[in-house]
């Protein structure tokens, strides 16, 4: 589960990497984007948990660990 305590300095240094490091920031943005869908989805499934992070700000920490941290996705 991500940190709801993410700041806002650290949510913008995660975005301008996963920019920075992309090839094509549209393709980027369209990636942050279809994550955030999926889990503003996953919180309707889910309304017993509540969360304080906004899907898109979800979806930006998360592809930011998958990128900075690629061991996570093998376990």
């Amino acid at each position: 589960m991500i940190n709801p305590h993410v700041t806002a300095k650290e949510l913008s240094e995660r975005s301008e990497s996963l920019i920075r490091q992309s090839s094509n920031r549209y393709l980027t943005t369209v990636r942050i984007a279809f994550r955030a869908k999926q889990r503003r989805f996953d919180d309707f499934d889910d309304l017993l948990e509540e969360s304080n992070t906004k899907p898109v700000q979800r979806a930006i920490v998360e592809l930011s660990d998958e990128q900075d941290q690629p061991d996570l996705l093998l376990d």
